[in-house]
């Protein structure tokens, strides 16, 4: 049995039968619907990674970094020490995942030992006992880059297969990851939508309790409420909320199903 056919093959929750496009798509399309934010997301793809590329005497390292104009950040990571192992390559402004990121194409090292590129970067992350990583970009839409970095403590630990894997897993992130953004956005957009549908409501409906108390027209009624809003220095809604609360009725809700 090889090095690799030994490896779990394990999800944030549990194990993933065959580690193919299909089985990974489900895994990650379960992790979107499930996470209640990017972020979580982006840490339990770093777990899965971590957990599908470690061995039984070699523990794997996950990491996701987020390039944008001038930043540099790991937005989620499969434990602290693999933010602290992406913090070492920030310092030196390069590195696999950083070069996977920027140049959209994978990197890896199999020994940071006799590893030539990077600079000083290599002998750096081996006095931390990393030996070896993969770079792998995790294409994104707009000005912002990705990659997901894989460490080893071994020497030599990433095989061809692994290193397909990782691509192959990314490649499946960054269609995930687009899917959790644009829900991410929608849900944003109708809680923003529900409360000016919200507010709308409150405002007419103190407009209606104006025009019942003084016989007034609806402008005149909302010309009342501006001139309240400006004059105690209050926003127009809450203005509308005292005058609803003034006669004992409850703050209205607009039905709203999102």
């Amino acid at each position: 049995m090889s090095d690799n056919d030994a490896r779990p093959d394990t999800s944030a929750d549990g194990p993933v039968d065959a580690f193919t496009d299909v089985s990974v798509a489900g895994v990650l399309q379960d992790m979107v619907l499930e996470s209640t934010d990017v972020e979580e997301f982006l840490t339990n793809l770093a777990k899965l990674a971590a957990g599908r590329f470690s061995s039984p005497d070699t523990e794997v390292l996950a990491a996701v970094t987020l390039l944008r104009p001038r930043t540099k950040t790991t937005v989620a990571s499969s434990n602290d020490h693999a933010k602290k192992m992406d913090e070492i390559q920030y310092a030196f402004d390069d590195g696999p995942c950083l070069r996977a990121a920027r140049e959209v194409q994978t990197h890896t090292v199999a020994d940071f030992r006799t590893e030539t590129r990077f600079g000083r970067y290599p002998a750096a992350i081996a006095d931390h006992g990393i030996l070896s990583a993969i770079g792998v970009p995790i294409p994104l839409d707009g000005d912002a880059n990705a990659a997901m970095n894989l460490y080893a403590l071994g020497a030599d630990h990433f095989t061809a297969e692994d290193i397909a894997d990782a691509e192959m897993l990314a490649c499946q992130a960054a269609k995930s990851l687009r899917t959790a953004v644009r829900i991410a956005k929608a849900t944003d957009t109708n809680d923003h939508l529900k409360a000016a549908m919200d507010t709308r409501t409150l405002i007419d409906v103190a407009a209606g309790i104006i025009m019942g108390q003084n016989r007034c027209s609806h402008d005149t009624a909302m010309t009342i409420l501006k001139a309240a809003s400006s004059g105690r220095n209050m926003k127009l809604n809450a203005v509308a909320a005292v005058v609803v609360q003034s006669i004992g009725q409850d703050l209205p809700n607009t039905h709203f199903d999102t």
